[in-house]
């Protein structure tokens, strides 16, 4: 059973997100919070699996919530559910640690796969929100990742094998290893799994 904390200050939306989460027999919402003071509170008496958490609430909000659930090395997930689809919230969330985002006119069903792929351990972001988070990736990667080693990085996520890879884009096996080793070295990651779910949280295996 997934335990899920709610924090949000429209009881309406809470009220119709614990029902529709309760139609899933693996959830369950264990605790209830309208703003991120009492989320605190909530958060050193229940026990639970995955926040879903508001950003703008009054007295406390969000991102300071999961700022401190973060730094207190406290033993759940952060799914942040919000309204807001411009980037700052969206990589303040992700500066903060969120594992996803997602915005709130999602179908229920979307976000109980939100939920179960966060607790699997999967980052999620809804698509307009990873359309977001690649752009802003693709700028950061201008001039630092080259289109070559960014396509390279797309096949690697599809999980081709340095041949298969060789053979999509004309060139040696021995070049796509030196195009590995330079992505894993801009990117600061040390393996070919980090690369695929690097590509894969970030939305640029499509």
């Amino acid at each position: 059973m997934i335990k899920v904390l709610l924090v949000d200050d429209h009881p309406l939306f809470r009220e119709g997100l614990t029902y529709r989460l309760s139609l899933d027999d693996s959830i369950e919402v264990v605790g209830e919070a309208e703003n991120g003071k009492q989320a605190l509170e909530l958060i050193k008496s229940l026990e639970f699996d995955i926040v879903l958490m508001d950003i703008n609430m009054p007295e406390m909000d969000g991102m300071y919530v999961l700022e401190l659930i973060k730094e207190q090395g406290i033993d759940c997930k952060v799914l942040m559910l919000s309204m807001h689809d411009n980037k700052e919230y969206i990589l303040g969330a992700m500066r903060h640690g969120a594992d996803g985002y997602i915005l709130k006119d999602v179908p229920g069903k979307e976000l109980i796969e939100a939920i179960k792929k966060v607790i699997s351990g999967k980052h999620y972001f809804s698509s307009e929100v990873t359309e977001i988070l690649s752009k802003e990736l693709a700028g950061e990667q201008r001039g630092i990742v080259t289109r070559r080693e960014q396509l390279v990085l797309r096949l690697i996520s599809q999980g081709l094998s340095n041949k298969r890879i060789a053979q999509e884009i004309n060139v040696s096996v021995r070049t796509v290893e030196t195009h590995k080793r330079n992505i894993k070295q801009k990117l600061g990651i040390d393996s070919t799994v980090g690369l695929m779910r690097y590509a894969i949280d970030y939305g640029l295996d499509r």
